[in-house]
């Protein structure tokens, strides 16, 4: 199986594609990513045999709950780690590749206080946008 970022990378990527789609194929998240149709065929078949994704008619990739779970919480982590990092002051495209990076390595322990923090913080401030 490829990597745990990589692996957290695509179903994140899946996600995201579906809320804003709601069908998700292959070819969609190959383009979405910038790599290979082959590449991404072939990791779509590791997450399906790791019970993270199910591939229905028409190709269409369907994140199963295992799948779901973990690209939820991924993405959660880069929401708040981005917003965080753009309170105070890094520029947008910076904070969004920093979270890209960041949203993997962090324990459990450090993001639940920095989403604590950063919830905190706008309840202080609350003519910040989120």
């Amino acid at each position: 199986m490829q990597t745990q970022e990589s692996m957290e990378n695509y179903l994140e990527t899946i996600y995201v594609l579906n809320q804003k789609t709601g069908f998700v194929r292959s070819v969609d998240v190959a383009l979405e990513m910038g790599f290979s149709k082959p590449s991404i065929s072939n990791a779509m078949k590791k997450l399906k045999a790791e019970g993270y994704v199910q591939i229905e008619d028409k190709g269409r990739i369907v994140l199963t709950e295992k799948g779901k779970a973990l690209a939820e919480g991924t993405y959660e982590k880069h929401c708040v780690i981005s917003h965080l990092l753009m309170d105070i002051g890094v520029s947008k495209e910076t904070a969004l590749a920093d979270a890209c990076r960041m949203e993997h390595i962090l324990s459990e322990e450090t993001f639940d206080c920095m989403k604590a923090h950063h919830r905190k913080w706008h309840e202080l401030n609350p003519d910040m946008k989120e």
